[in-house]
């Protein structure tokens, strides 16, 4: 039988054992405090942020506008008689000087007494004389027209060459579309004042005894421009006094666009500014050109039943009409009109911007972290504003950060 032989007696052995127990406890302890840690420190804020940029702003004021025909004429009955039935229907094409509008049986054909003659005659005279005016006016403004393309074709050798600034550029060519309208309303003046010259012609000559095939024809009231027929007011056959109206004529491409805007927002559109139609029908934006504001505003009581102050604002459309062949007079059209603009400008959303006090701050993204900066805010669209002072091209911005976020909070950014 082997004897065993038994270790010899450690006394440090239970220490050693006890120090490790102790020291896994340590452990222990240090992660658990480490994880309630963990768990309570506050998770990053989610943010959504926006990338400062460089670009043009352009604050427009938005309102609706109805379309209009810019130059109409209300046809009336140059004397007193029996009116045959006119068969136009609105919409009817028509052609200066060559289709007959209406047809007109005076109510004497007897010979015109001495007064009768001697105020037909007047109106003859003072009709040439309106056609002289017209002609001398049509020759103006041709003349200008003809400067105003030529000066406005050099300008835009010069701007493709960037050796004129776009505002230069947008003067030179609001004059050209202002001597365009001015040259086609000069057009249609004439067009008119021959028109009336020829109707007080043919009241003098039914008076005229020798013209026995004129009284038993009647007086054919011609249009006085090329368009179409906008309203019949006396369709069926009747009897009518002297200037009683019959039909409206106009061009329907020739149009035009009122806008009713506040009075405080007209001060600040000039004419000559850029307006951009939508929501008329068509899958692109239409554009036009202010000629004018009126000076007189109106009051208006709005949905809500306040009263505002309105000014209208005429606009010419300077889309082709071959683009627009649908729209036609007083169609309804959603208008942005252009009443500041700012070139090459540092922009951020509106939505990154608050105020305090008389302050206005923005947060920007450092890392993880991010720091209130007070800024200086400049022109504003409602949607970006324009950075004077404050921000750089590139830096990052908190959108609406609300009120959880504060200077020195930890946030994530969620992009835009």
């Amino acid at each position: 039988m082997t004897d065993t032989a038994e270790p010899p007696f450690d006394p440090t052995a239970g220490d050693n054992h006890q120090r490790r127990r102790k020291g896994w406890r340590w452990i222990a302890g240090v992660i658990l405090l480490a994880l309630i840690v963990a768990g309570m420190w506050p998770a990053p804020l989610p943010v959504e942020t926006a990338v400062v940029t460089r670009g043009d702003l352009i604050a427009t004021v938005n309102e609706e506008g109805v379309t209009q025909v810019r130059h109409r004429y209300v046809v009336s009955s140059p004397v007193a008689g029996q009116l045959r039935r006119i068969d136009l229907k609105p919409g009817a094409r028509i052609v200066a000087g060559e289709t007959v509008l209406a047809v007109l049986e005076p109510a004497s054909g007897d010979i015109l007494d001495r007064r009768s003659r001697a105020q037909a005659e007047a109106r003859v005279r003072g009709a040439s004389s309106q056609v002289d005016q017209a002609e001398a006016q049509r020759a103006r403004a041709a003349a200008a027209l003809n400067l105003a393309q030529s000066k406005a074709t050099r300008q835009r050798s010069l701007g493709d060459q960037q050796l004129v600034s776009q505002q230069v550029l947008d003067v030179v060519i609001n004059q050209e579309l202002t001597a365009a309208q001015e040259d086609r309303a000069s057009t249609f003046g004439l067009q008119v004042a021959r028109y009336e010259l020829e109707q007080a012609q043919a009241v003098l000559d039914h008076g005229n005894p020798s013209d026995d095939q004129s009284a038993e024809a009647g007086i054919k009231i011609k249009s006085p421009v090329s368009g179409r027929v906008l309203r019949v007011m006396q369709e069926s056959s009747r009897i009518v006094t002297g200037g009683i109206p019959i039909l409206e004529v106009g061009d329907p491409t020739d149009l035009e666009v009122r806008v009713e805007v506040l009075s405080r927002d007209g001060v600040a559109i000039a004419p000559g500014a850029r307006v951009w139609l939508e929501q008329w029908g068509g899958d692109f934006d239409l554009e036009a050109r202010v000629r004018w504001v009126e000076p007189a505003a109106f009051t208006k009581v709005s949905a809500l039943g306040v009263e505002e102050q309105r000014v209208n604002v005429l606009a010419d459309l300077t889309t082709p009409p071959d683009q627009r062949a649908n729209l036609g007079d007083g169609f309804r059209v959603e208008a942005r009109i252009e009443k500041a603009r700012r070139d090459d400008v540092i922009l951020i959303p509106a939505g990154a911007l608050f105020q305090e006090g008389d302050t206005w701050s923005t947060f920007v993204l450092q890392g993880n972290v991010v720091e209130q900066r007070s800024v200086q805010p400049g022109l504003s669209n409602g949607l970006y504003t324009e950075v004077i002072e404050g921000l750089s091209v590139g830096e990052l911005v908190v959108l609406y950060p609300g009120d959880r976020v504060a200077d020195g909070s930890r946030v994530a950014s969620i992009g835009k």
